[in-house]
């Protein structure tokens, strides 16, 4: 049996044992020491300076630094230094120097004569006035993402050159590290997550509010919104007038998102403020344009549809700003498309002005108008097709003779009856006229 020489691995008797080895006994408790911090810590910025601080004292090194890739991995910036010169801050491109050249080759390096070498990069001492001797750099790597690099500067005793020992200590330091510094990020993306699922949630509540209660039969105006997403862009609402006239309205914001949400509570605020007042749906139309065109987020618009409904006679006045045309039940059965009029809201003030809307004036005399967003007929049943309009009418007729709320329900039914995901809004309104109304068979 061959001898194994002191501090030797029995694996291999050439191998340095590192637990026994004099010159790494006192790193294997500082190690500990760090990694176990770097594991626990909640102030990961914090920390790793004290580690930095800790490691420079022990290799007895001039100064140190941690360099962090930041602007999608191009630049190098220093987020950590200890030394007599503070460089916390300091930006390089992301190949340059040392700590570049260790982190694009993902491997570690000692470099005795700094000055000479052909990737060391003078910028930082000629911005400091610090003069570089000797580098020991170590890459800060978790797999194959790639964090940044810890540097040690210029060994101050013995023969001022950085060991083997050193190198070892750093690299696991570097380790831990980096591993603390992901850490650190997915906590803190998901508090960010939270965060935003927390508002999104307030978000939907707070539209929710602005949807009109439902109101029992017979009143004749009923609807629906039920967002793909936590917040619509989709608005529907109705509210009675003075004189005993119900206001109405539909609306689809562009895009999606907070944006959207956000321009669909202003219009939807900006109908209910001014249709109080405002008893023309192409004046009211026109008014709510000037307002979304001062403020509305540049290349965002809405559609809309609104109009008023005097119960006691059917009559309805009725515009149309881009929005998916009306239909009309008629008595017969067949459903007669009612076409915009003008342009969305909130694209040009000049083309919505009170002359360029046509108020469209009609009596329902027992028919049912139906007010609806793509998302409806562009929705995906079980099939994977669109349902479309031809779909949405044959499910209307369908369920003619059930009260309104069950012909909406019926729509939402089937669009929901399928496992393919849903990415708009579907919002639907039904205006009747329950005086003059008689069932269809």
């Amino acid at each position: 049996m061959s001898e194994i020489p002191p501090g030797g691995d029995r694996r291999d008797p050439n191998r340095i044992d590192r637990r026994q080895h004099p010159a790494l006994a006192g790193h294997l408790e500082l190690l500990a020491k760090m990694s176990s911090h770097l594991a626990i810590s909640l102030n990961i910025d914090e920390t790793i300076k004290k580690a930095l601080d800790l490691i420079v004292r022990y290799v007895k090194a001039e100064a140190g630094s941690m360099f962090i890739l930041e602007n999608n991995g191009t630049l190098l910036t220093c987020k950590a230094s200890v030394g007599p010169i503070d460089i916390c801050g300091i930006t390089l491109h992301a190949g340059d120097g040392i700590a570049g050249q260790c982190i694009s080759n993902d491997c570690s390096r000692i470099v005795h004569d700094a000055i000479n070498d052909p990737n060391f990069d003078p910028t930082i001492d000629g911005i400091t006035g610090f003069h570089t001797r000797s580098i020991m750099c170590a890459p800060m790597n978790v797999q194959a993402d790639k964090i940044g690099a810890i540097e040690l500067i210029n060994k101050k005793v013995g023969n001022r050159m950085f060991a083997d020992s050193d190198l070892l200590m750093l690299q696991t330091l570097a380790s831990a590290a980096a591993l603390a510094i992901r850490n650190a990020c997915m906590a803190e993306d998901l508090v960010q997550q939270e965060r935003v699922n927390r508002d999104l949630e307030l978000a939907g509540k707070v539209q929710r509010s602005l949807l009109p209660t439902p109101r029992p039969a017979p009143f004749p105006i009923c609807g629906i919104n039920l967002p793909a997403y936590g917040i619509s862009g989709d608005f529907y609402d109705f509210y009675d007038l003075e004189d005993g006239r119900i206001c109405f309205s539909l609306g689809d914001v562009s895009g999606k998102g907070m944006d959207a949400a956000i321009l669909m509570a202003k219009t939807a605020s900006l109908f209910r403020c001014l249709g109080k007042t405002i008893h023309t749906p192409s004046t009211l139309l026109a008014t709510i344009n000037r307002e979304l065109y001062e403020t509305s987020t540049h290349g965002m618009f809405v559609t809309m549809t609104c109009g008023i409904l005097n119960p006691a006679t059917g009559e309805v006045q009725l515009a149309n700003a881009g929005h998916e045309p009306p239909l009309l039940h008629e008595a017969d059965g067949t459903f007669t498309p009612l076409p915009a009029s003008s342009p969305p809201l909130g694209i040009m003030p000049q083309l919505l002005e009170k002359n360029n809307i046509k108020d469209e004036t009609f009596t329902l005399d027992g028919r049912t108008l139906y007010i609806f967003t793509d998302g409806v007929t562009e929705g995906k049943l079980g099939d994977g097709n669109r349902l479309s309009v031809e779909g949405l009418t044959t499910i209307i007729s369908a369920h003619a003779s059930e009260p309104a709320a069950a012909r909406i329900g019926a729509v939402v039914t089937h669009l929901q009856e399928t496992d393919h995901k849903r990415h708009d809004d579907i919002t639907l309104l039904a205006v009747e006229d329950t005086v003059h109304s008689s069932r269809r068979q």
